[in-house]
């Protein structure tokens, strides 16, 4: 799945190519995605000017002149600006053509992702006004986890990837970030010092800005904007490393299932 890095990439590769277009035209091939396109989505779409690319959390907020377009990528989707005679791919779901004689195209095979268009503001819509802070901002800081962290029980990496104590933590980078904090992922959350919780903060910025600047990780579906790779998997520590040796003390890396995900950490440097 598309983690906030490579959504944030996609953002960034977005912006320059749409900021100042007006939309000519929409056709959509598949209204069935995670929720179903009205009828009214083309009309909605037609003739507005895009201003400026946001994103909250895992969601892309294409902004224009008369609201908002909020995207999900869901397990598989991606967001490619071509010229529009480039042949169609067979999961390209919904075309917006620019005045720039380019399209912008939404490919999901497995159609979990989502569009919507949002008139108002659209951190007042139910999938984004309960969302937690955003872990690359101030406000996500030691003080805030510290106090999130009091009296809970839950392991502290499951608690990471909650959406409402703070977005865009996937699993990917939950693993990656315990292994720099040197946390043992089944820690419960409500036992870590103040110092400890410092390190988990600094070491979730640390690694979600490190996969931003590589473009993302690559596994298996995702491509940027352009639709190249993101190569933050040369630099994994433990993600989908289990039996291989510790890149730091050459212990074998081990998986275990945490909320029905996959978790890889190292247990001498997390013990």
């Amino acid at each position: 799945m598309p983690e906030l890095p490579e959504v944030e990439t996609t953002r960034a590769g977005l912006e320059p190519l749409l900021r100042g277009r007006r939309i000519v035209a929409v056709r959509v091939r598949e209204r069935r995605l995670r929720w179903r396109l009205p009828p009214s989505f083309e009309a909605e779409l037609t003739g507005r000017r895009i201003g400026v690319v946001g994103r909250r959390a895992k969601y892309l907020l294409i902004g224009t002149d008369a609201g908002t377009l909020l995207v999900h990528l869901g397990m598989s989707g991606n967001l490619r600006v071509l010229p529009s005679e480039a042949p169609r791919l067979t999961h390209d779901h919904v075309e917006i053509e620019l005045d720039s004689g380019r399209t912008l195209r939404f490919n999901d095979p497995r159609r979990f992702g989502s569009m919507h268009f949002v008139t108002g503001d659209p951190g007042q819509h139910l999938l984004l006004r309960r969302l937690a802070p955003e872990p690359l901002l101030p406000e996500f800081d030691a003080d805030y986890l510290f106090a999130a962290t009091r009296g809970r029980r839950v392991a502290i990496k499951v608690l990471i990837m909650n959406a409402l104590i703070v977005v865009g933590v996937g699993n990917i980078y939950a693993s990656e970030a315990l292994f720099r904090a040197r946390l043992s992922p089944r820690r419960a959350a409500g036992r870590l010092t103040r110092a400890e919780v410092g390190r988990l903060v600094a070491a979730i910025k640390r690694v979600l800005a490190a996969a931003i600047k590589v473009g993302g990780t690559t596994l298996r579906d995702y491509v940027n904007a352009d639709g190249g790779p993101g190569y933050f998997r040369q630099k994994l520590f433990v993600y989908e490393r289990a039996g291989l040796p510790c890149r730091v003390c050459r212990t074998p890396v081990r998986q275990m299932t945490q909320g029905q995900r996959s978790t890889y950490w190292c247990p001498s440097c997390q013990a």
